[in-house]
């Protein structure tokens, strides 16, 4: 065969393999053998480099592209994560997830994400399912049923990140913010501005953060010697609805609060809703305070006084740590971060 020939037989291979090449057929253009070629796209140093820079060449040129399922097969890496979020029409859950993905994404992972609807049944098997597609780690945002992913992710050995929530176990790590402190600063300052009748609106999924947000208003309660009243205590479920209704229970009672601590800004704008339907006004009736400070904590009317929580950072750090144990890296356990009291226009001293 003349070189001529030779030359557009190769053109009219590469032809042949444009739409969907494989390492075989790259093997023939370079006429190298299966494994010489695998490992030079892999950049081994077991490939002379003129020949791997040769064979490089000739998969580009005929758009050979590495399929992630058979790399996975080789590595038993997917360089995939999941993702449950309990919903993704909650503000706090984008910020969190925009910081998981920005981060995923400068490591070389896709994210499946994937919506419980706050169901803890739904959430179990969204997790079981990530599980089973072998997926290389999983984050859940506010987990309802942390404890009862122990038996399945010690058997699969995937490592788990819960945000907002935690559960101790030695596949299951924790992002969560100091929810005691911060909660115990929006009560106290509450206190400081006189209030001594102040209710606190909870969440009854919230598992772990509820309870410390709880703990923290208690202990501004009892460092201020005030008695804890516990008809001053409702559980929503962290939706604007529910804080309706738990503040239509709290001003049906003989004695209202003049104070509210909500367990986030969603259920703060219901429970400043059902206040304005009552005929009263904020703060000047009743003071209240949120927890997370969502953009729109800012441009309530009035302005939420609430508690900061850096959510964009605590996806980061839920997906910095998630790599870590990927890796096989040692980490923290429990990861906790600093949270702010917000200081705005829902608050004020307590009406004579």
């Amino acid at each position: 065969m003349t070189k001529s020939k030779a030359k557009a037989a190769r053109a009219d291979g590469r032809k042949r393999i444009a739409r969907q090449p494989s390492i075989k057929d790259i093997a023939k253009l370079a006429k190298v053998s299966h494994p010489t070629v695998s490992r030079a796209l892999q950049n081994s140093p077991l490939v002379n480099p003129r020949t791997a820079e040769k064979i490089r060449k000739i998969a580009n040129d005929a758009g050979y592209r590495a399929s992630a399922v058979a790399r996975g097969l080789v590595t038993r890496r997917t360089q995939t994560i999941g993702l449950a979020v309990t919903t993704v029409a909650d503000p706090f859950t984008s910020e969190v997830v925009s910081g998981i993905e920005q981060t995923a994404n400068d490591h070389g992972y896709s994210v499946f994400l994937a919506d419980s609807n706050a169901d803890p049944g739904r959430e179990q098997r969204v997790v079981q399912a990530f599980a089973e597609r072998r997926v290389d780690g999983i984050i859940v945002t506010s987990s309802r049923v942390g404890a009862l992913y122990l038996p399945l992710l010690s058997e699969m050995m995937v490592p788990i990140i819960l945000v907002n929530n935690q559960h101790p176990g030695a596949f299951v790590h924790s992002v969560m913010v100091c929810n005691l402190e911060g909660s115990r600063a929006a009560a106290s300052h509450l206190v400081k501005l006189g209030h001594r009748r102040i209710a606190y609106v909870g969440d009854q999924f919230g598992y772990q953060s509820d309870a410390e947000r709880l703990a923290g208003y208690r202990e501004a309660l009892d460092a201020a010697k005030i008695r804890f009243v516990p008809q001053l205590v409702v559980h929503g479920d962290g939706k604007p609805e529910a804080g309706v209704r738990a503040m239509d229970t709290l001003l049906a009672l003989a004695k209202p609060p003049t104070a509210v601590c909500c367990y986030n800004d969603m259920t703060a704008l219901g429970v400043m809703r059902s206040i304005r339907k009552h005929g009263m006004r904020v703060p000047r009736d009743i003071s209240v305070t949120g927890f997370d400070d969502l953009f729109l904590a800012a441009y309530t009317d009035p302005p939420l006084t609430t508690v900061r929580q850096p959510m964009r950072r605590m996806g980061q750090l839920a997906m910095e740590n998630l790599i870590r144990l990927m890796s096989g890296e040692t980490s923290n356990v429990r990861i906790k971060v600093a949270a702010e009291l917000i200081v705005r226009e829902s608050t004020a001293k307590v009406k004579k």
